[in-house]
């Protein structure tokens, strides 16, 4: 702490003379220096500081007073200053200007100006971490010091001071060390605070009364409860790293998908693309499009990748546009565009959908983009599943820049930039060559070299750059910079650095280091550009001896976590925006490499001597492998300690003479230190003395260190960059706290504890806190040369971020706002660990290793930043001076998989790291009660390390582990079961619990005693320290060895012999530890731990271990009575329904299969079934048994499922089980019938959310009104059609629409025609699908919205405007379009005005399974698969038991069993269908596919749909669909089946193949007895309006009346009471609706259907018994493939009806096939043009001229393209053609695309179908004889919306094509018929756009029945014939004959000059003479 006064200026002086001020504050004073001949402003500008031992307090005062100096009288005083320190303390920062008081506190005119400031007021020091030196410090090095720290200080001049300040500032230092060497040595027994939560004010009295009931704020309460992982092991321990093995680098699948849609402006004239897609290196290329610039493609690539997540996000995505590519030529580039698959991973559900990339051309860089290719990019890894957005029609969004294929926050102009990548040197390299080599060389040459030939080479973006090669160096020197060129921001995320050997043979890494670009710059408003260093960064990979195979080259790639040093590289990356237009710049992208400018070698930082000290207090659990040999551990930093291959040593940076030498000759004389010279030199000791181990049991041994514990020590020599790692450690504090608080709060919003967000409260206090101590502590050593830019500039950011977050989650968390505040804190904590990742390293990482018989076993490796010291609590390593537990585990690859698993060796070790001249306290975390042992060199030393420790206190505990039970353990044997059993390790003894056989959740119940564990160190500590406990779970085989099956770690509870064994602390709780398998949570250990300290008087006072020893099991002692759990006498019920898709066990089939169910020792079994083949369900349905279970249901054992088959001879064989974890969801709760409100209660209990409370006055009491009258009406924009029959229209539409228009009129709307309705004929089956999908985009809002949010977000015009109004983003309208914003929000999906409900996903996850009544378990077997294998849990399924459980705690109230009907046998399973055999009608509806896998070589498929229910199989394969991956199948199938029998359908797509077998895409599994039996009714879904005719027609054998009286009956609900009409009364609500229907003559009818209807879609409103009924909807199921498991292979979309045989029949199936489309002719006159550019010269008279024609043809078929005739020679740009174009196309309204069958190619087996938009094209062309003709320019009109053409040419403007006015569109597929000018465009040199001409056409579309009863000619033929143009009589006669155009050129151009000469002529002729 310090308070810091600034004393700035002293102004409006009076008189001259000499001033000198003089501060005070606590009575020490400090003066300024003397400013002589000061006017009227003194400007002192100087800093005093005090460092304060105790904060200050707001009352105390600060004084200044200015005198006038006299060298021989005292000073005069001029007048004086006082202030209060209140508002300093409060703000820590205050700038003052104010008057002088003089001596009579009279205001005088003198003012002031003074900034103070105070430093951290939390017992934390200021920035004085360089000062804590060993032993005295000399004057020297004090002044010094002294210097150095006060020229960090604002505005200080270190020369100008006078002498008598320094005794002054002396006088403060050393009250600070005083202060500081208590601070580090906490106060035995004062109890330290680092891990309490925050204590908040309570706002309310009753929660102080809270707080004195429990003696404890909620919010400080730690829940210990998860693991020893959320709760911090202690002060002197850190955290054991539970997850034992690194994820990174294991394989895994992954599937990229592209789908290149079009493109659009492509750069270039008349071009025929390609679109080129590469992911690494693979490429695939899409079809050729001919002479087009927006060519429309729809093709979808899909790359497949099994490679680890490193590799795979590194991978590059190349989109790029080739020109005019074929077999012969590789085509020309057009432009590309790349991005890294990780930036696609990155985005929300790792994909973009319809973006559209930039181009642009690498090889010219000022050339500005080329174009744009819309595309959708997908990453799937295994397990994700993406969401797609519907595929239906979709709307071309023609607003490009708006949906840029780049990440949010990515500018869409992006610049390019030139990448500087400089590397300086390297230092440390390993040996790269065998020493036997060497030799011979040696031998011959005679000399010795390094055996290395480094060089550096640098990927980033798919490129990569080398520097030059240094042969033989060690230390090799480049100063080379590596330069990339690319667009900024970049798309690639990381670029990567190696440093590789370069080998005659082949090349081989060193090391690689991966830079990320996101760590060293920020793209916020105050961010900065990529920058870092000049920085050394350290490689790791692996061990530094060399081989020739090494098996861990994979490490020095970069993949996997390296296990050795490898060696340091310094480099810098600077990054400059380039100029496009500056003509200078090189416009190429290729790399190059140049010479960099050199640094100095202090760049990074002053060379420091750092010190590392180890004690190694326990080693045990060494795997047996290595039992038998000697071991020892090294530990090295860098090289340093390395003593078996460090090899080549750093040279030992001997201090500097030259700016050192006083310091260093100071320390000689002023320290007892070893530091004389080299002989008294301090010798590094890194590794222990080799011991051999002891059994501790059959698996592991232990080395007895017993009370001597080695230690190792190492001097080392870096840069001294601390204060990077200082911030990293302040903020990896505050993330821990963060994410402790935040587990807390998770594990009591889980466990159901109160006041959850009181907790969060505490926690975000501390995050605000932390953040604040940050901001105060993170700023020092600004002034430090070696800071680098990006130093620099991260500080800034973490400041602002760190300034930002408190702001962000201000403390106010309410009940409701928990979850929401937890995600916003887990993002922070995300940001924190990112902020804290330091891209500059600085001391390399130390690592431990094994060796046994000089050869390294297994590592740990520990960050060095953790275990640095600092002064200032905050800056400490977390690890730094505290015991960490280490498990050492195998090197590399060995380290994957089980093998990873078994932990090599424990390690307690001590470890602190530091400068060399802070060491004096590194011994000071250790547990107390030892004694140094030094080396025998010179014993005098007191600061040299000791060798080792010689413990003499010691204490005796005994340690009670009582192990209650385990669950959802892993399966370790074949038959999907474990024999388990535990392992408990303390210290160096381990006892196992006894082995319970055929069970994943054993239930032990045993106390393990460990008596006479010694403990060294004093007891108090080893109180809140106690060693952890390592528990782990084996399963015993009787052959072999016992195989590991999870780990976990705890922390007892520790009693010591002076404390009473009572409450609260005692008798210890159960709690629950996640058990952990690598990196895989493997279940849980409920059990409890607890130390206790044997006293003087033996075992005699430790707590009697009561209970009986388990006689039945031998000497087993039981867990004691307080700490088991509490029991009670439950009941459970089971409903045995049946069992499903039993496999063979041992190849034999199950026959006679029986299920047994078991929880906690008790159990019940099923009835047999006699005959699984012939019926599979059970014949009694209800069995039950009572067990006693724990009170508290979190520690409820689980309910195992086993399904045994019973064969001959009374033998059993298990078939599968299943375990139930968690039996909380089957327990039922008798509501409380005393409570008022107890109806409500049983609704809510059934699941059943009530919507509406009370009814209106005008109804009989009690009941609910619920109306189908839509609050507003739904007016269909394009279909008056009335599929709303629900709701009768009130108006009639026609005059509605009347005033529409006089309102538009009213409002100067200009209106299209509006088109006429369709009639009812024309709507079928797709046009209420397409409708359905429009809805379904647009009602994406969440439920609840409000109306202007939903109109908002679908862009579209609401009831009252016109659809045509004229606006450029014009949403499209299908025929049966409903608007969004017309619908009120309370309706839900179903309601949304659609047709029928359109799931994104299957039906299953909308209505939970349909597990309402009845539950599928899946019965496993097998082992449980380890990643590695790839093994998936659907691979262990062996079948599924269907059934149900109930829980409840007996007696249950009696008033339950007197309901009426109720009856005994079904227990609470009431009302329960019959199982027997049943026969139904199933009929599968099937839509189409998406995104299918391409199964053929050319990227398609041919599928077809095979659908497998039982015995039935049908395979529809002659009705396959070429060559496409988007097929539309349009069919439905009818199967009749017998459930239970045969229940689970499968729909596969296969791929048709003309030879060999048809390959499986995909396939989709549905359980449709589970759907059958469902209360949601998911038999024929609820439609939402009732029609007895039309395309729309009811589909259900039941009219909606019948259903609804047979749900009452079912559900004995009141009802349903029909009328009067309109009305139908069921239970207490009354729904009303229309009363009449339309049959299909127009009649109208009274009918009753409507309101039944309304009352079905209203179900859920129903008390009691309502629920949501399955609406009339599409399913969209995912398509999965074996092969490829847990990865989509395509959506399939389906649904699915089923009809009771025993029932009426249903009707005919839906007619759903594809719709036909329809053939059209477009006819195009092209009448005139005009201001056509000219291209041509005259080649009499050098005029200008075009011979014109114009060329047009509808997209996709460029092959038909027609041109008119050519206008020759026209000079004014006009042309006149009247010419007719005819083209027939085939037309798909709904989709909006022309269909195109063609075959692909010659060798094409069938034609393949296209589905493209309907776009026009019109070029205008100019025609050359002999040469190409040339472009001129082009217009692209899509016919669905183009802009309407204009009347006249003059009117006619190039702003029309590109969109820039506001245009109105028209449809021809409306208007019929639209004539007018339109714009002709290419583009200039610079790539812009302009006009090159204007064409007049009409376009007139007919069917194609229109056009056979009126046909016309082609051009100007007859029928119908166009006139001939009227052409100027020298558009084409001229060239017939050449005089007479020589005539009318001479004529036309030159007349005057003719007539001159012929009159100059004439007159000289008539001259006389």
């Amino acid at each position: 702490m310090a308070l810091l006064v600034h004393l700035k200026t002293v102004s409006e002086l009076r008189s001259r003379g000499d001033r000198i001020a003089k501060v005070t504050f606590r009575g020490q004073s400090f003066y300024s220096r003397v400013l002589e001949n000061c006017e009227d402003v003194a400007d002192f500008d100087e800093t005093f500081r005090w460092p304060v031992a105790s904060t200050i307090d707001r009352n105390e005062m600060l004084e200044i007073q200015i005198f006038n100096y006299s060298k021989v009288f005292s000073n005069k005083l001029i007048g004086s200053f006082r202030m209060v320190l209140q508002k300093v303390v409060e703000e820590n920062h205050v700038e003052v200007t104010d008057t002088l008081m003089d001596d009579n506190n009279a205001v005088i005119k003198t003012t002031l100006n003074v900034e103070v400031r105070y430093q951290a007021a939390d017992g934390t020091g200021g920035s004085w971490q360089d000062g804590d030196f060993l032993g005295d410090e000399s004057l020297q090095e004090e002044e010094k010091d002294s210097q150095e720290t006060d020229g960090l200080l604002p505005g200080s001049r270190p020369s100008s001071r006078p002498p008598g300040e320094k005794s002054f500032r002396r006088a403060g230092r050393s009250v600070f060390s005083a202060m500081k060497l208590g601070k580090n040595r906490p106060h035995k027994e004062e109890p330290q605070r680092q891990d309490e939560p925050a204590v908040l004010e309570m706002e309310d009295l009753d929660h102080l009364a809270i707080r004195l009931a429990d003696g404890l704020d909620p919010d400080s309460i730690s829940l210990a409860s998860v693991t020893a992982l959320t709760t911090n092991v202690s002060n002197k321990r850190s955290k054991p790293d539970i997850k034992m093995e690194p994820s990174a680098g294991r394989p895994m699948d992954y599937q990229v998908s592209i789908t290149v849609i079009e493109a659009r402006q492509l750069v270039g004239l008349n071009m025929d693309p390609v679109v080129c897609v590469e992911v690494g290196d693979d490429k695939k290329y899409t079809s050729m499009k001919e002479s087009t610039n927006c060519p429309y493609y729809n093709e979808y690539f899909v790359f497949d990748f099994h490679v680890s997540p490193d590799v795979m996000f590194d991978k590059i995505i190349k989109i790029s546009v080739i020109h005019s590519k074929n077999l012969l030529r590789s085509g020309t580039l057009v432009g590309s565009f790349k991005m890294d698959v990780g930036t696609v991973y990155a985005q929300p559900e790792h994909q973009f959908h319809h973006k559209w990339a930039v181009l642009s051309d690498p090889d010219d860089i000022s050339a500005g983009l080329k174009g744009y290719v819309k595309c959708d990019v997908a990453v799937v890894g295994k397990g994700d599943n993406i969401k797609t957005p519907h595929k239906a029609n979709e709307t071309d969004e023609d607003d490009i820049e708006g949906n840029l294929l780049l990440p949010e926050g990515v500018p869409a102009e992006r610049q390019w930039a030139r990448y500087y990548v400089k590397i300086y040197r390297a230092e440390g390299l390993p040996r790269m060559n065998t020493s036997l080599m060497a030799n011979v060389k040696k031998a011959f040459i005679g000399e010795n070299k390094d055996l290395v030939d480094p060089y550096v080479q640098v990927f980033f973006a798919g490129q990569k750059g080398k520097t030059s090669v240094q042969k033989s160096s060690y230390e090799p020197l480049w100063n080379e910079q590596v330069i990339f060129t690319d667009l900024f921001p970049p798309l690639c995320k990381r670029m990567k650095v190696q440093i590789r050997d370069s080998d005659k043979v082949n090349d081989v890494a060193i090391g690689t280091h991966f830079i990320d670009l996101r760590k060293i710059s920020n793209d916020g408003d105050k961010g900065f550009l990529p920058t870092l260093g000049p920085a050394w960064v350290n490689m790791y990979g692996s061990t530094r001896n060399y081989t020739l195979l090494d098996e861990h080259q994979d490490l020095n790639e970069g993949l996997g976590e390296g296990v050795s040093f490898r060696a340091r590289l310094m480099l810098a990356l600077a990054v400059e925006i380039l100029d496009t237009s500056n003509p200078e710049l090189t416009s190429s992208t290729e790399v190059q490499v140049e010479q960099a400018t050199p640094v100095s070698e202090s760049c990074t930082g002053r060379m420091e001597e750092f010190f590392l000290f180890g004690a190694f207090l326990e080693a045990s659990m060494i795997d047996r492998k290595n039992g038998d040999k000697p071991v020892t551990f090294e530990v090295t930093i860098g090289n340093y300690g390395n003593e078996v291959d460090g090899l080549s040593r750093p040279q030992r940076p001997r201090p500097r003479k030259e700016h050192r030498a006083e310091e260093e000759a100071d320390l000689i004389q002023h320290s007892s230190d070893d530091e004389g010279d080299d002989s008294g030199d301090l010798a590094s000791v890194s590794s222990t003395p080799p011991m051999r181990p002891q059994i501790t049991n059959r698996n592991y041994f232990h080395l007895p260190y017993l009370e001597c514990k080695p230690c190792i020590y190492i001097k080392s020599w870096w840069p001294d960059q601390r204060r990077r790692l200082y911030n990293a450690n302040i903020m990896d504090h505050i993330a821990d706290k963060l994410e402790e608080g935040l587990n807390d709060v998770q594990e009591m919003i889980k466990t159901e504890k109160s006041y959850p967000e009181r907790r969060l409260r505490g926690v975000l206090e501390e995050l605000s806190s932390g953040c604040h101590r940050f901001l105060s502590l993170a700023d020092k050593d600004q002034g430090h040369s070696s800071r680098t830019k990006l130093d620099r500039e991260r500080l800034k950011s973490c400041m602002r971020e760190l300034v930002r977050m408190p702001g962000a989650c201000a403390p106010q968390v309410k009940r409701h706002t928990v979850r929401d505040k937890l995600r916003l804190c887990q993002n922070f904590l995300q940001k924190l660990r990112f902020l804290a990742d330091e891209p500059q390293h600085s001391i390399p990482d130390v690592f431990i290793w094994m060796m046994s018989n000089n050869k390294r076993i297994a590592y740990a490796r520990v960050p060095s930043k953790d275990l640095l010291f600092s002064i200032v609590e905050e800056e400490l390593g977390k690890d730094c001076a505290k015991v960490k537990t280490l498990f050492l585990k195998l090197p590399g690859k060995r380290g994957f998989g089980s093998a990873g698993w078994t932990v090599q060796a424990k390690l307690e070790l001590y470890l602190w790291l530091g400068l060399s001249k802070q060491r004096k306290d590194f011994l000071c975390g250790l547990p107390c009660g030892f004694e140094e042992v030094k080396a025998a060199q010179d014993l005098g030393l007191h600061s040299f390390p000791p060798i080792s420790l010689v413990y003499t206190k010691k204490q005796a505990f005994q340690l009670r582990a009582h192990m209650y039970q385990a669950r959802s353990l892993f399966a370790a044997d074949s038959s999907g079961l474990s024999d388990p059993f535990a392992r408990v390790f303390f210290i160096n003894q381990s006892q196992c619990t006894e082995v319970l056989n055929e069970t994943l959740c054993p239930t032990w119940d045993q106390m393990l005693v460990f008596d006479n564990l010694e403990l060294y160190g004093e007891a108090h500590e080893l109180r809140d320290d106690p060693p952890i406990i390592v528990i782990e779970i084996y399963d015993q085989d009787s052959m072999g060895k016992a195989d590991f099956m999870g780990r976990t770690f705890a922390k007892p509870l520790v009693k010591m012999a002076d404390e009473a064994y009572c409450p609260p602390r005692f008798p210890p709780q159960l709690e629950y530890y996640q058990i952990y398998r690598g990196n895989a949570t493997a279940g849980d250990l409920l059990a409890a731990f607890e130390l206790l300290q044997i006293g003087p008087a033996g075992k005699a006072d430790l707590p009697p271990i009561n209970g009986p020893v388990d006689m039945d099991r031998g000497p087993i002692m039981p867990v004691p009575v307080g700490i088991r759990p509490v029991l009670s006498k439950y009941r459970v019920e089971v409903l045995f329904w049946g069992l499903r898709d039993l496999k063979r066990v041992n190849l034999a089939q199950v026959d006679r299969p029986r299920v047994d169910i078991e929880c906690a020792g008790k159990g019940v079994q099923s009835s047999l079934i006699h005959n699984y083949k012939k019926n599979p369900n059970f014949s009694t349905l209800v069995k039950w048994f009572e067990v006693d279970l724990p009170e508290n249901e979190l520690l409820h054992p689980p309910l195992n499922i086993r399904v045994v088959d019973c064969r001959a001879f009374g033998r059993y064989t298990l078939v599968g089980s299943h375990a139930v974890s968690s039996l909380r969801r089957f327990i039922y709760r008798p509501p409380d019938r005393s409570a008022p409100s107890w109806n409500t209660t049983v609704r809510l209990l059934r699941g059943c959310h009530v919507l509406c409370h009370g009814g209106l006055s005008s109804h009989p009491p009690g009941e609910v009104v619920v109306s189908m009258e839509p609050e507003v009406p739904v007016k269909k924009l394009e279909t008056m059609v009335k599929l709303d029959a629900v709701r009768e229209r009130v108006t009639n539409p026609q005059a509605e629409e009347e005033k529409e228009k006089k309102k538009k009129k009213k409002k100067g709307i200009t209106e299209e025609p509006e088109e006429e309705e369709p009639d009812e004929s024309m709507l079928d089956w797709w046009s209420k699908y397409f409708a359905s999908i429009d809805t379904m985009k647009e009602v994406r809002p969440r439920p609840g919205c409000s109306q202007e949010e939903k109109k908002k977000r679908t862009q579209n015009p609401g009831p009252g405007q016109g659809s045509e109004a004229p606006e450029k983003k014009k949403p499209k309208i299908d025929e049966l379009k409903v608007r969004a914003g017309s619908r009120p929000c309370g309706e839900g999906r179903e309601a949304a005005g659609g047709e029928q409900v359109v799931y994104a996903k299957e039906l299953e996850n909308e209505f939970d399974n349909f597990e309402d009544w009845l539950h599928t378990f899946n019965l496993l077997r097998g082992k449980t698969g380890d990643e590695e294998d790839g093994s998936t849990e659907e691979e262990r399924i062996v079948g599924r038991f269907k059934g149900s459980l109930c829980v409840y705690k007996v007696p249950l109230p009696e008033d339950i069993s007197r309901e009426a009907g109720y009856d005994p046998t079904f227990g609470m399973f009431q009302g329960i269908p019959s199982n027997d055999p049943i026969n139904v009608l199933v009929r599968v509806y099937v839509v189409r596919a998406t995104d299918l896998h391409p199964a053929d070589i050319n990227g398609k498929a041919d599928p077809y749909i095979a659908i497998r229910l039982g015995k039935t199989d049908i395979r529809d394969k002659e009705n396959y669909i070429s060559k496409q991956l988007n097929p539309v199948f349009g069919k439905s199938f009818d199967i009749e089946a017998s459930f239970p029998m045969e229940s689970m359908l499968t729909v596969s797509v296969y791929d048709w193949d003309l030879v060999g077998t048809d390959d499986l895409i995909g396939e989709t599994k549905i359980d449709l007895e589970n759907r059958f039996y469902s209360k949601h009714r998911a038999t024929c879904g609820i439609a939402q309006t009732y029609s007895v005719h039309g395309y729309n027609i009811w589909r259900d054998p039941l009219k909606p009346s019948q259903i609804l009286t047979r749900l009452c009956k079912e559900g004995k609900v009141d009802g349903p009471h029909f009328g009067p009409p309109g009305r139908v009364k069921v239970a207490n609500r009354v729904f009303t609706g229309p009363s009449e229907i339309e049959d299909e003559n127009g009649q109208r009818k009274p009918t009753d259907e409507h309101v039944a209807l309304s009352a079905l879609r209203h179900w859920e409103d129903i008390p009691r018994v309502g629920c949501r009924l399955v609406p009339e909807h599409v399913e969209t199921r995912p398509l999965l493939n074996p092969d490829k498991p847990g990865i989509e292979q395509g959506r399939l979309e389906l649904w699915v009806d089923m009809f009771p045989m025993d029932m009426p029949a249903p009707g005919t199936a839906l007619d759903i096939s594809p719709r036909k489309p329809k053939k059209y002719e477009l006819r195009v006159i092209v009448w005139n043009t005009d201001e056509v550019v000219l291209e041509d010269d005259d080649f009499f008279t050098g005029e200008k001229s075009s011979d014109i024609f114009v060329r047009g043809w509808l997209k996709g078929q460029q092959e038909d393209k027609q041109d008119t005739d050519v206008h020759y020679h026209s000079l004014t740009g006009e042309g006149n053609f009247n010419w007719r174009y005819l083209f027939p196309f085939d037309y798909l309204a709904a989709e909006e695309r022309i269909v195109i069958s063609k075959k692909e190619s010659m060798f094409s087996w069938d034609e393949t179908e296209y589905k493209i938009p309907a776009r026009l094209t019109l070029q205008i062309w100019d025609a050359d004889h002999f040469s190409a003709d040339d472009f001129l320019g082009a217009i692209e009109l899509d016919l669905n919306r183009f802009p309407r053409g204009a009347k006249t040419a003059k009117q006619c403007t190039m702003e029309m094509a590109t969109g820039e006015v506001d245009v109105p569109l028209v449809s021809i597929f409306k208007q019929k018929r639209v004539k007018g000018w339109w714009p002709l465009l290419a583009r200039n040199e610079n790539d812009e756009f302009e006009l090159t001409g204007k064409v007049e056409a009409e376009l007139h579309l007919l069917t194609a029945e229109e056009a056979e009863k009126n046909p016309v000619g082609l051009a100007r033929n007859e029928p119908d014939p166009l006139e001939k143009p009227n052409r100027p009589y020298m558009c084409f006669i001229w060239f017939l004959n050449p005089l007479e155009s020589a005539r009318y050129f001479l004529w036309h151009t030159c007349h005057w000059l003719l007539l001159l000469v012929t009159l100059s002529t004439l007159c000289l002729a008539t001259w006389p003479g």
